[in-house]
């Protein structure tokens, strides 16, 4: 196992795995910037180090600084937690060519699954099932192009390679408007990620966003640990998540998770993975592979009892998956609500000092937050702030508890989403279940 592990993230997530790994008895290292030195995971770490000035390019970005810190503290792997460098091929190469082991999968694999062309034909080779589209990158022909849309039929949407986070995608709905937005999208693409490769694919017009977690030894083991529904999402960002995923066609579900862990058996995958898929009509397409845990993954713990970050700190350091499928139960219904540093109308950001913190309690509640009283939030950085957990032995009683604890949390001194997401829990329509991508866009009008 590690002697030392650095945290190479901010906030809550570097107090997750700081916590992980204290109680794995491993020595922890953490990195901030000038504006995170009183985060809460500084103060509590063995070590710490400050890597740069407050803008991220200059601090959680900057991969010489981070190495330079792993050195001079003896750290022999780094987590990179989710966000910043958690997915950057470059950034796992490095750390492995200066003798260090990267949290994670390999850089190949991360370059395979961050290219979402070459993901989409890994997972077409593994069974997993996939949108139809142009199965590759789309050629400079119009008339090849116009093909391609008829065989797949409008609307389509076309799609950058290197994209992610819902930049880099434009929906098409007619013939007349095909190549431009394809040129359009293409220069955007290479302004955005230096890649113009685009594809193609159907888009689907009310799917839900359904994900599955797995985790896998890199040794010929891998196991899933159920699925999750994100469809309650703004501007592509996920705002509530719960597992399982309500109103799933059972034959359906089975099927993919059988996929993802032949695919994960297939790419030598190696760490915490989540694939995620729209669903629509009993139907799941494939539209990504998050190579790094998830914000969302208290949810999956919560009801198969499994600590996702201290299972991937284990099978990075070269042990075999300890568990099997037939191990993994799963129990009761979990919700998450991302509470976030911003005006709950406007979005608006919201930083500053925290004048009264109190979180929630009381049976299958938790909350995983970095603030405390006196905390001043910075205005440099993503503006969650906590996520506030809900676990019972049904989704009724775990959306009711959800209710409560959302009533009780206090953050006073800024503005915080918690009246949208205490609206959101009382809606009806999701109170059913089930609801696709764009209901909370059309709840709020936007």
């Amino acid at each position: 196992m590690f002697e030392k592990v650095l945290i190479a993230n901010r906030g809550e997530i570097a107090l997750r795995v700081m916590r992980a790994c204290k109680e794995m008895g491993i020595k922890t290292v953490a990195v901030y910037s000038q504006a995170d030195r009183d985060l809460k995971h500084v103060r509590l770490a063995d070590e710490s180090v400050c890597i740069g000035p407050n803008p991220s390019s200059q601090s959680y970005l900057n991969i010489p600084a981070i190495i330079s810190a792993m050195e001079i503290t003896d750290s022999v792997a780094v987590h990179p937690g989710y966000g910043f460098l958690a997915e950057n091929a470059d950034f796992a190469e490095q750390i492995q060519k200066s003798g260090f082991t990267f949290i994670g999968p390999d850089p190949e694999v991360i370059r395979l699954m961050g290219d979402k062309v070459s993901a989409i034909q890994a997972m077409k080779a593994a069974g997993v099932p996939t949108v139809p589209g142009s199965g590759g990158a789309l050629p400079n022909d119009r008339d090849a192009c116009l093909e391609i849309a008829h065989k797949i039929g409008f609307p389509v949407i076309i799609k950058a390679a290197a994209g992610g986070g819902g930049r880099g995608m434009r929906v098409v709905h007619t013939e007349s408007a095909l190549m431009n937005s394809i040129q359009l999208t293409k220069s955007e693409a290479k302004a955005a990620f230096g890649d113009d490769t685009v594809y193609m694919e159907k888009f689907l017009q009310n799917p839900r966003h359904v994900e599955v977690q797995v985790l896998s030894d890199g040794q010929g083991n891998a196991v899933h640990l159920h699925d999750r529904d994100c469809s309650l999402q703004r501007r592509h960002q996920k705002v509530l998540e719960e597992a399982p995923a309500p109103h799933i066609d059972p034959q359906a579900r089975e099927e993919v998770f059988k996929a993802c862990v032949k695919a994960c058996i297939d790419i030598g995958y190696r760490g915490a993975g989540t694939f995620e898929f729209l669903y629509e009509d009993g139907r799941f397409y494939f539209i990504e592979m998050n190579t790094r845990i998830q914000v969302e993954h208290p949810v999956t713990e919560m009801i198969t009892g499994v600590d996702l970050i201290k299972e991937q700190i284990r099978v990075c350091a070269g042990e075999k998956l300890s568990l099997k499928q037939s191990d993994i139960k799963v129990t009761g219904h979990a919700f998450e609500c991302r509470i976030n540093a911003e005006d709950p109308k406007t979005f608006m950001p919201s930083p500053g000092k925290v004048t009264n913190f109190h979180v929630p309690g009381g049976l299958g509640v938790r909350v995983d937050s970095h603030l405390y009283n006196g905390y001043t939030v910075p205005p440099y950085y993503d503006s969650m702030i906590a996520k506030v957990i809900t676990h019972a032995e049904s989704r009724e009683a775990a959306l009711a508890r959800m209710r409560v604890a959302l009533d009780e949390m206090v953050v006073g001194g800024i503005k915080t989403n918690i009246p949208l997401q205490q609206d959101l829990v009382r809606d009806a329509a999701f109170a059913k279940g089930g609801v696709n991508i764009h209901y909370l866009e059309k709840k709020l009008n936007l």
